[in-house]
């Protein structure tokens, strides 16, 4: 038998009329024994669902209520707390200890290189570089550098192999 138990009941239910209608009283009281097995294990199946809901709302209650009381207390934490546009004088300030800025002799502290200024090192002007000449990759910055030597008198790489 497949489908939903309530369908496999309705089914031996059905078997067990037409076993009644031959005269075959031992098929339709073994089909009606079949009818309630089902019916006892669909009853049982809505009572656990029935169940898992009614404990599925208690715990949405439950964190509900959490909710609720969470609200309550970030309203009275906000209440509590000062309002933006407040005047600052009047709210509580801390202590601040002062305790003179030249008179390191009567604030206990020793001196230490840290605590020094430091000097930046005095920095020795770069030499320029000339620039680079141009390398043997591209065939074009060769020939100009070798017209460039023929323009300024210069015999070219020729004169500069020999």
């Amino acid at each position: 038998m497949r489908g939903t138990p309530q369908q496999i009941i309705d089914k031996y239910n059905q078997l067990a009329r037409d076993a009644q209608l031959a005269n075959d009283r031992v098929a339709t009281e073994n089909f009606q024994q079949h009818a309630e097995h089902y019916l006892r294990l669909l009853s049982e199946a809505q009572r656990e669902q029935e169940a898992r809901r009614e404990e599925q709302e208690r715990q949405n209650r439950e964190r509900q209520a959490e909710r609720d009381r969470e609200r309550a207390q970030r309203q009275e934490r906000e209440s509590a707390a000062p309002a933006p546009n407040e005047d600052p004088a009047q709210t509580p300030q801390p202590d601040v200890l002062d305790l003179g800025e030249g008179d390191e002799a009567d604030s206990g502290l020793v001196e230490t290189p840290e605590s020094k200024p430091k000097k930046a090192p005095a920095r020795k002007p770069r030499a320029r570089k000339a620039p680079a000449k141009p390398k043997g990759d591209n065939p074009a910055a060769g020939e100009e550098a070798a017209a460039q030597d023929t323009a300024e008198g210069g015999a070219g790489p020729s004169a500069a192999a020999e």
